[in-house]
């Protein structure tokens, strides 16, 4: 099982975890995602990281839509890949949700699911060179000639000689989403997967794949595509301790990370069967109450995506993690013991010499 590192995105004060990520590659992680909401961005930490690091893959998890055009997605991918070197660079996309598009962007949420099929396109496009860039899309088309256009829009091509091969990943929910993901992209950063839940997400796949086949003449297969299940971990001898720092987040992602009528967050706690405490921590977040929203967050809830607790204990149930058929996974946490107890579970490389 391959695993990578979250570091996510800076809170008030910028500290990137280097010495964390540094430990990370010694042991054999593959990947490292950074993360953007309205704050910090997700790529410029990469580019610092690139210089301090050999190996590790430098993925964002996710890059917002809404953030750039996809002409400068590309860009941003295309120069931080060759400042690592090239074939390091994964580009991770997410259309984030409404209140942060249009409270925070200043864009319409509009249809995502033809935006993002229309900015993988138009990425693609970009990185291979193949011609001078242009796109009829149902969302987003090159040369723009909408709205306050001169009409003088050229067909251009990246100037820099990009590496055509940049990966393309999708942070994706929703089963139409999820079938988008296996149609358009090269991987999957699954959002709320825990063991067991992948049963229900294969035979989407396996349509987005039938999708892609009928669209390029080119088969694709399961082979060709990786899932990224990601899990908070916490080393703590007391699991209770340990469950409760991982509650004010999952209270700010199910209480305020969205519109009361529009949050994929609740949703996906409530299919989980929680559906009763979300719809309660909700109110208690909506009403300021946070405290008691953090209060509300059930114990079970929390264990059932996180792996908490002893080493021993971490080990124990990781193993379900490992067996739930995913191709890698990432550690959510910024504790050098979670990163170090996450590689021996997981049987990587032992330390090399430098």
């Amino acid at each position: 099982m391959r695993l990578g590192l979250s570091i996510g995105y800076s809170r008030a004060q910028l500290d990137l975890p280097v010495a964390l990520v540094q430990r990370a590659e010694e042991l054999g992680y593959d990947t490292v995602w950074t993360a953007e909401a309205y704050g910090s961005d997700a790529v410029s930490p990469l580019a610092y990281l690139a210089a301090v690091t050999k190996r590790i893959k430098l993925g964002t998890g996710v890059m917002q839509l809404a953030a750039r055009t996809p002409a400068n997605a590309a860009m941003c991918a295309g120069t931080v890949d060759a400042l690592a070197g090239g074939g390091r660079f994964i580009a991770g996309l997410g259309v984030s949700g409404p209140q942060i598009v249009e409270g925070w962007y200043g864009q319409p949420w509009g249809r995502p699911y033809y935006r993002v099929k229309d900015y993988v396109a138009i990425m693609r496009k970009i990185f291979s060179r193949d011609a001078p860039l242009v796109h009829e899309g149902t969302e987003i088309s090159l040369p723009y000639t909408g709205e306050g256009a001169m009409g003088v829009g050229k067909p251009l091509k990246s100037i820099l000689h990009m590496n055509p091969s940049i990966p393309i990943w999708l942070g994706t929910e929703t089963d139409a989403m999820v079938r988008l993901t296996a149609e358009i992209a090269d991987g999957w950063l699954a959002l709320g997967m825990v063991p067991g839940s992948l049963d229900h997400h294969l035979p989407l796949l396996e349509e987005g794949f039938r999708r892609a086949e009928r669209a390029t003449g080119r088969k694709k297969t399961r082979a060709d595509f990786t899932i990224q299940a990601s899990v908070h971990v916490d080393v703590d001898e007391d699991v209770k301790a340990a469950l409760a720092r991982i509650k004010p987040e999952t209270a700010l992602y199910v209480g305020g990370m969205g519109h009361r009528d529009k949050n994929f967050h609740k949703d996906m706690m409530t299919s989980r069967g929680f559906g009763e405490a979300a719809n309660r921590i909700q109110e208690l977040y909506l009403a300021q109450r946070k405290d008691e929203a953090i209060a509300a967050v059930p114990d079970e809830f929390v264990d059932m995506k996180s792996l908490v607790g002893p080493p021993a204990r971490i080990r124990q149930r990781y193993r379900a993690w490992e067996e739930m058929g995913v191709d890698a996974i990432t550690v959510r946490s910024r504790q050098p013991a979670a990163i170090d107890v996450m590689a021996e579970a997981a049987r990587l490389n032992r330390p090399t010499a430098a």
